[in-house]
């Protein structure tokens, strides 16, 4: 009998943590369909300052956590908390930092302006997930990344970790959503992103890093694409075109019940096949 096939997920939102939003629904159902249709899985978000550990029973899973990440040239350390869904039996792991997640907002303050440090708070993201991936030893075949802060997952992946044998098989699934298309961050994030393995030349989609350049970055390095959102920017769908990878078109997630579900596992596997043949 073959192993399950692994899907790593990596959420901006998850409901019950946050409002419900179609990225926060699809957070919360999406990994239990697929986990229910056979295979493991594994869900990371951010530990946002307004998610109250308490009453969602949040723990530090003291093995995992006390890594430290250089951003910006400071040392910021790595906090890795657990908390289960019971009715769906699904652990969903939050990555954690006193500096970038403690702050009761999500992505903007209370005028409503972009967070600062909101680039570094997606490169601690990404980089805090797939060392923690590292560290369980899971070896995932879908990477499937939804929510701006997740768009550097991607880069990191087939870059940085691209020699890891934790990760060198792993395809990486792109959900767009019509999401901070507009919004700017800071000029100097594309100086904070390199590591080993990351060169200038990966980095020239994002010479203006706002969030349309941000999910170009993502598509980039992506193996596929689905299209989470009715509407998504044409400059998004253009650029997804000319990478000729394989996409899903939107399918609203209010559909008869699961559809949405079923196709996502459909065309995971799909994707799978391609790679093995």
């Amino acid at each position: 009998m073959k192993d399950p096939k692994r899907v790593l997920f990596v959420n901006s939102e998850i409901y019950p943590y946050l409002p419900e939003s179609t990225i926060s629904i699809v957070g919360r159902y999406l990994p239990q369909g697929i986990q229910e249709s056979g295979k493991e899985i594994r869900t990371f978000m951010p530990r946002y300052g307004c998610i109250n550990e308490r009453r969602n029973q949040l723990h530090e899973v003291i093995r995992l956590s006390g890594m430290n990440m250089v951003i910006n040239d400071i040392d910021r350390p790595l906090v890795i908390k657990v908390a289960s869904i019971s009715s769906a039996r699904m652990q969903v792991y939050f990555i954690d930092n006193d500096d970038y997640f403690h702050k009761k907002f999500i992505y903007e303050d209370a005028e409503g302006n972009f967070l600062e440090d909101n680039d570094e708070r997606a490169i601690f993201f990404a980089r805090g997930i797939l060392e923690t991936v590292k560290k369980l030893r899971w070896k995932p075949d879908i990477v499937h990344c939804s929510g701006w802060i997740s768009h550097l997952v991607p880069l990191y992946l087939k870059k940085a970790f691209k020699n890891d044998p934790i990760f060198s098989d792993a395809k990486v699934v792109l959900s767009l959503y019509d999401e901070y298309a507009d919004c700017m961050f800071n000029q100097d994030m594309k100086s904070k992103i390199p590591v080993s393995g990351i060169k200038a030349k990966d980095l020239e989609v994002i010479k203006s890093p706002d969030g349309i350049n941000l999910a170009k970055l993502a598509i980039q390095y992506a193996d596929a694409v689905i299209l989470g959102s009715e509407d998504i920017r044409q400059e998004l769908l253009d650029f997804t075109e000319s990478r000729k990878i394989p996409t899903l078109p939107y399918l609203p997630i209010d559909h008869p019940e699961g559809t949405y579900i079923r196709m996502y596992n459909n065309f995971y596997d799909k994707l799978l096949e391609q790679d093995a043949k």
